[in-house]
């Protein structure tokens, strides 16, 4: 019986996917680098280090990752505080407080870093609910390489078999068949150009989940 979910955040929980989008785009303006539509689409579900190893590898830019990496996240950080807009995404705050309330084990495996996942918790008061919070900062390689979900799983001290992971990416959903989990692919509408095709069960919108259904699977 399922009694743990495993929620990636972008593009599931938060709809941050945008202004990554628009921070990464003004940060490529100013390295003077064209990233095509395509090429943008294989970045989904990976963390930005991961991306900018792709950038430096494409492009033959010389700045080190790191750099790279703070100051996307700097431009980043700002869309984020100034966007009073921003919410999460339909249905998922209900459905994280009814498995909660359910007694179920919620995790989050992101690829975000510890203090963008930080930032969106705090806003959104989502602590009480998550009993560990994992970041693809803490892995040498993004998902679609299954450690971040092993990891997770492994902290779950619940069996695979016992768990679920909710991914709107072809990689996450890779990485997610990669450890051995039932994967729910979510189809978020900022999440473009991805294959859902080996994930368990596709959905639209996350009213489609019951709590009980989920305990069942």
């Amino acid at each position: 019986m399922k009694n743990t979910v495993i929620f990636d955040m972008d593009g599931v929980i938060v709809d941050t996917e945008p202004l990554h989008k628009t921070a990464y785009y003004q940060h490529f303006a100013e390295l003077n680098i064209d990233v095509d539509s395509e090429l943008f689409s294989k970045f989904t579900g990976k963390s930005t280090k991961n991306v900018y190893q792709m950038i430096k590898d494409i492009f033959g830019i010389q700045t080190n990752v790191e750099e790279l990496t703070e100051r996307k996240r700097t431009i980043f950080y700002g869309l984020f505080d100034s966007d009073p807009a921003l919410k999460l995404l339909d249905g998922v705050e209900v459905l994280i407080k009814n498995l909660h309330s359910a007694n179920f084990q919620l995790i989050l495996a992101s690829s975000a870093a510890k203090s963008t996942i930080d930032r969106v918790f705090k806003r959104f008061n989502l602590f009480p609910f998550f009993s560990h919070l994992v970041s693809g900062e803490d892995f040498p390689e993004s998902k679609p390489n299954p450690a971040i979900f092993i990891e997770a799983q492994r902290l779950s001290g619940n069996d695979k078999s016992d768990c679920i992971v909710i991914e709107d990416s072809t990689n996450g959903i890779l990485a997610a068949n990669g450890a051995g989990i039932f994967c729910i692919g979510y189809k978020s509408e900022n999440s473009k150009n991805q294959n859902y095709e080996s994930a368990d069960l596709v959905i639209n919108h996350f009213d489609e989940l019951k709590v009980e259904s989920l305990a069942l699977i």
